[in-house]
């Protein structure tokens, strides 16, 4: 039996007065978070979730998340990480999939109307019952009549709880990946998954109670909710939150709360790299900043070495995937490194290179990566015909091109899925053209990624207009802005008069690519 949850009580029994999350002004022991997500927990419980019930969350990075999503996990359900990006329809897709019973949404921002988005998707969803309007203030009324808030679940409840017992198989949070074919997955990961997951990240990091971590990864990314939150946690760290990434903001947390670790994506580290205002004082942030930590694309070497020789605090990158909880592979302290490796597999993961017939390739010769071990999700839920073909005698195929080289290290060269990464974002570009082919003036769209500096890549979009239209790339441009999260609109629009195609009518997008 193990419940996730665990992380966070073991710590507030150890060090109840330890600094856990500090957003702004406002800092919360690990006590106080506990007690919180206990409220959450009893709170659900009196709404009749139950054990194995899915409840979904959207928040930004403040300290409401950790508290939802543990209460979550303490009442034995099953936590539903959303993007805070997502509009109407998809956050409406995402609950109806994975069987939601409650919902809790952040009220958003002025620029970003989260509770309004969430609330009209959860209108169209019947199997969801509850929607709980995270406030900005625990004791602010809801801006939406009708629509209680999570400090009103929460009021009267009592701080304390045993916790409920799960299966260490058992699914502890549900996580939406999108793959090559049709809509988002939600990819079944265990207590178990995310527990080993939360210690070896930990021990990579090389992570104790006096490290302080700055998180600006969003907290509903596999990459943020493992490596920072669950392993910060389970190590007694002090975890500053920051919901935007801006550069200015990211250097003067690390000055002002002295942060000893950070973790980003690659579009991070070059912003980092262009921002050279002096109102900071860069040397005693490298003399205390002691690792930084890549992921969710592939870090450009140039990247890479131009923030090493800035800071002088080595970025150490891995590889993993949502399916893999995250972690598969990673450079590591104790070892030499290999820039523009994703280092060795970590320790109870098994990895090869193959063919398409699935033997193992020579080293040196690219084949698709796959791996096996105690990360390895359960599965897509109630997608049995993408598990057959994703999981196979134990081994997850990612669709990923590798190469192994003869010390062990992995190069990730190439993909075999259509996926785009937009600044560590997964975006799936049949999603994209079956939003713009709505337009009614679309006859044919084909989206692919090309190659960018800041983002690792762009989304374009070629469009074939209907006879007689009369619509620019700028219009469509912003009318698929209006439609679909901010990371998946594409930012680079042009009309054509029709696409490149093969003989059986395929659309060949490495002409495009091409262009």
């Amino acid at each position: 039996m193990l419940n996730l949850s665990v992380l966070l009580e073991a710590t507030a029994a150890s060090t109840p007065s330890a600094p856990a999350f500090t957003f702004g002004e406002t800092t919360l022991t690990y006590a106080q978070v506990n007690g919180a997500a206990n409220q959450v927990a009893n709170g659900l419980i009196s709404k009749g979730i139950n054990q194995g019930d899915k409840v979904a969350l959207s928040c930004l990075n403040l300290p409401y998340f950790p508290i939802a999503y543990f209460g979550i996990l303490k009442a034995g359900a099953t936590v539903v990480p959303l993007s805070v990006l997502l509009k109407k329809d998809e956050i409406a897709y995402h609950l109806s999939d994975s069987d939601a019973k409650a919902y809790f949404c952040f009220i958003g921002t002025p620029d970003l109307p989260m509770l309004e988005m969430g609330h009209a998707g959860f209108s169209e969803t019947d199997s969801c019952k509850h929607l709980f309007a995270i406030t900005a203030n625990p004791t602010d009324a809801s801006p939406i009549d009708g629509i209680p808030t999570m400090g009103s679940l929460m009021a009267g409840q009592s701080p304390t709880l045993e916790s409920v017992m799960t299966g260490a198989d058992e699914s502890a949070v549900i996580i939406y990946t999108s793959g090559t074919t049709g809509r988002p997955k939600g990819a079944e990961l265990t207590h178990s998954n995310l527990f080993c997951n939360a210690v070896l990240s930990a021990d990579l990091f090389q992570a104790s109670k006096d490290d302080v971590l700055l998180c600006v990864l969003p907290l509903f990314h596999i990459f943020a909710m493992t490596c920072i939150m669950n392993s910060g946690i389970y190590r007694g760290a002090h975890i500053i939150l920051l919901p935007r990434f801006e550069a200015e903001d990211v250097l003067g947390l690390m000055q002002k709360h002295k942060v000893t670790v950070f973790a980003g994506v690659p579009t991070m580290y070059w912003g980092l790299n262009s921002y050279s205002e002096p109102k900071f004082d860069y040397d005693s942030i490298s003399k205390i900043l002691r690792i930084a930590v890549s992921g969710g694309a592939s870090l450009p070497l140039a990247v890479l070495e131009d923030f090493e020789k800035r800071f002088n605090v080595p970025i150490l990158e891995g590889y993993g995937m949502s399916e893999g909880s995250p972690i598969v592979t990673f450079n590591r302290t104790d070892i030499p490194r290999k820039p523009g490796s994703v280092g060795k597999e970590v320790w109870g993961v098994s990895v090869k290179v193959v063919d398409d017939e699935g033997n193992e390739v020579p080293t040196g010769e690219r084949g698709e990566l796959i791996y096996k071990g105690h990360n390895v999700t359960k599965g897509y839920y109630n997608k049995p015909e993408a598990n057959a073909k994703t999981l196979k005698n134990g081994w997850l195929y990612s669709g990923d091109v590798a190469i192994k080289d003869e010390d062990g290290y992995y190069f990730i060269v190439d993909r075999t899925k259509d996926m785009i990464i937009r600044g560590g974002l997964n975006v799936y570009p049949r999603e994209v053209e079956e939003t713009m082919i709505k337009h009614p003036d679309v006859s044919l769209v084909a989206v692919i990624g090309i190659p960018d500096d800041k983002m690792g890549e762009e989304i374009k979009a070629y469009a074939v207009l209907n006879e007689g239209a009369d619509l620019s790339s700028s219009e469509l441009k912003e009318w698929t802005k209006e439609n679909l999260a901010a990371y998946k609109y594409p930012r680079l629009v042009e009309i054509i008069d029709a696409l490149p195609m093969s003989a059986t009518g395929k659309i060949l997008k490495k002409e495009l690519r091409k262009r």
